[in-house]
């Protein structure tokens, strides 16, 4: 059968609205790519109705998150909510909730196509040590499709302090500290994201020609974890040191 782009962009807005976001009729039936698909056109709706999208996140770009789920190509979806570093959530506001520890650049020169390394440098505005928070609605691993109409897992992210991209900044080097409860976890380091963070926002730009999208000044964008994804739970203080850009945070109650 036939995909019909605007029924099925229906039927998951109908769904999401019953709390229903990986409709069971929906298993195994989608190409990445009406995944996408979907995923715009929810998200379109979702502006329509008075959000905003402020700016995009890449996924499964570090070894160990590709790893963790079983999938080994980056994967994009749509920002429309932030926080700042200290934030803490309810104990029942999120959905199964977890956090990726990444950088997030902000830019001030439009993107598209296909870019150099030395491109995306120059329309970075700012650096911001940076915390995603992600629902697990779903099962990501067994649906990787359905994870995307469903926005990549995207809830919201946390963001510390701005930097200024130093000459002297290798972005490839700098390592990342994950604690949990004062506990440090894991660490990682920017190489881990597709060789450097700013290779994600390359692939982004190039990526999203396939839907007449491009990146525009002003957008965030989330690169990617430096190592893999952990659960947040309740009673949790959460925290991600980057060497030579700074610190996040958040909680949950």
């Amino acid at each position: 059968m036939a995909f019909d782009e605007q029924a099925a962009i229906d039927y998951f807005w109908q769904a999401r609205a019953r709390g229903d976001y990986f409709p069971a009729d929906w298993y195994d039936r989608l190409s990445l790519d009406q995944a996408y698909r979907i995923q715009l056109g929810i998200v379109a709706r979702r502006c329509r109705a008075g959000e905003k999208q402020i700016g995009w996140k890449v996924g499964l770009t570090a070894p160990a998150i590709q790893q963790q789920f079983g999938f080994h190509e980056p994967v994009f979806g749509c920002i429309l909510d932030q926080t700042r570093s200290g934030h803490r959530f309810g104990a029942n506001e999120l959905i199964k909730p977890g956090f990726e520890s990444e950088l997030c650049f902000k830019l001030k020169e439009a993107l598209s196509g296909e870019v150099s390394l030395d491109q995306v440098r120059a329309a970075v505005d700012v650096c911001y040590p940076a915390l995603e928070i992600i629902e697990t609605r779903g099962d990501l691993v067994k649906q990787i499709a359905l994870a995307m109409a469903d926005n990549a897992q995207q809830k919201t992210i946390v963001l510390g302090a701005p930097v200024a991209l130093s000459p002297a900044l290798q972005l490839e080097k700098v390592e990342a500290k994950v604690t949990i409860n004062g506990k440090t976890v894991e660490t990682g380091f920017g190489t881990a994201v597709l060789g450097n963070p700013l290779n994600s926002i390359a692939w982004l730009a190039r990526k999203l020609g396939d839907y007449g999208r491009r990146l525009q000044a002003g957008d965030v964008i989330m690169t990617g974890s430096f190592t893999r994804q952990y659960p947040l739970s309740p009673g949790d203080q959460a925290r991600t040191d980057f060497s030579g850009i700074g610190a996040v945070e958040v909680g949950m109650a």
